[in-house]
């Protein structure tokens, strides 16, 4: 299948309904972690960013757009790092690594959490949950929090502890929190990544200097129990989960030595996918193209242009080809089927502003150029 860019297939063309980029204040300039781009309950997608004190929020006006209102402004001092996941219940949590000044002049690192439960609807006050090490020192070098949701709507929350080992905190049924718990582990680096099957069960997967570590559940909502490490390289940070078969996770990341994109599934071989991407997540989606379920990646060059593929899923061994979009993002993209069964590319430009392109209605993945919002 094809896969071709509306912005190089439209150069010069006219583009109407544009609406005037952010003011300076609320441009985007950092990323979240996770899956930036998500579909609401009421079929309008929602794309999130960072400013430097805060939370950016853009939402459709209505279902398959291509109108946007935002971007909206949440102010959250003092993180690090924030990731968003969503449930299956639609509602987007928010976990990020926040530090500010504690006792006796020392920095204080707590993880926190908040929930958007609608669609343009406000997020809930922001919740410390506290961090693993009572000692400030070791309570410094705490990483950055990656988190996943059960089908029951419990949040679980991973991060990296002092000692390199994998932390977990999640919700009870009755919506307290639990104490944290050692998932233990060794050798840990940044860059968790978390996924929740829509059987509910869930499972991470931990980048080392040398190998991968996994832990599963064999039950939804039930403990985690480790799996056999396996050798290989991974850079760490560019880690992203999907899955791509019913209780079974496709793992995306970047192989350092190569410098390309690969593909696995536990129990099997890395599959190379090629690409030149920079050192950061690709972006995976399934979409139905041309009556196939179909795996769709994006990623950007180490000069910022996006480039875009798709394979039939898991068939990766089939080959993959790489498309220029004729976009530019400062950050990862972001990828989503909107209400229409649209694929939708996200990216954020040089300014900050949100920008959106769609798939247009011919065959294969020809994308139309992107629109500022």
């Amino acid at each position: 299948m094809r896969t071709r860019s509306g912005r190089g297939a439209s150069r010069g063309r006219e583009l109407s309904g544009r609406e005037q980029p952010p003011t300076e204040r609320y441009g985007a300039r950092r990323t979240v972690n996770g899956r930036w781009l998500v579909l609401g309950k009421d079929g309008r997608l929602t794309a999130y960013a960072r400013t430097d004190d805060g939370l950016l929020r853009w939402t459709e006006t209505r279902p398959g757009g291509p109108a946007w209102a935002g971007p909206d402004f949440f102010p959250v001092p003092h993180l690090t790092h924030l990731s968003v996941v969503q449930g299956a219940d639609t509602y987007v949590h928010f976990v990020g690594r926040r530090v500010t000044d504690g006792k006796d002049g020392l920095p204080a690192t707590d993880i926190v959490h908040a929930i958007q439960y609608q669609s343009g609807r406000p997020v809930t006050e922001w919740r410390s949950l506290g961090n693993p090490h009572p000692d400030p020192e070791k309570a410094a070098r705490l990483g950055a929090p990656a988190a996943a949701v059960s089908a029951s709507g419990r949040v679980h929350v991973f991060v990296r502890n002092a000692g390199g080992g994998v932390m977990l905190r999640r919700e009870t049924p009755g919506g307290k929190w639990d104490r944290w718990y050692d998932l233990r582990g060794s050798g840990v680096r940044d860059g968790l990544a978390a996924l929740a099957h829509t059987s509910g069960r869930i499972e991470l997967l931990a980048v080392g200097e040398h190998n991968l570590t996994w832990w599963r559940q064999h039950e939804p909502d039930g403990e985690f129990q480790r799996e056999p490490t396996m050798p290989v390289r991974v850079a760490p940070g560019t880690a992203s989960a999907i899955e791509t078969a019913p209780d079974r996770a496709t793992y995306h990341w970047i192989d350092p030595a190569a410098g390309g994109i690969v593909a696995h599934r536990l129990g099997g071989w890395p599959i190379p996918l090629g690409g030149a991407p920079t050192v950061e997540p690709v972006a995976v989606v399934r979409a139905v193209l041309d009556g196939y379920d179909c795996t769709v990646l994006a990623h950007r060059d180490v000069a910022g242009q996006v480039m875009l593929a798709a394979c039939g899923t898991e068939n990766e061994q089939s080959g993959v080809w790489w498309s220029q979009t004729g976009e530019h993002s400062e950050i990862a993209p972001a990828l989503a089927v909107d209400a229409l069964g649209r694929v939708v590319l996200a990216v954020l430009g040089r300014d900050g502003a949100l920008r959106v392109a769609r798939q247009s209605g011919e065959p294969g993945l020809s994308m139309t150029p992107s629109v500022p919002v």
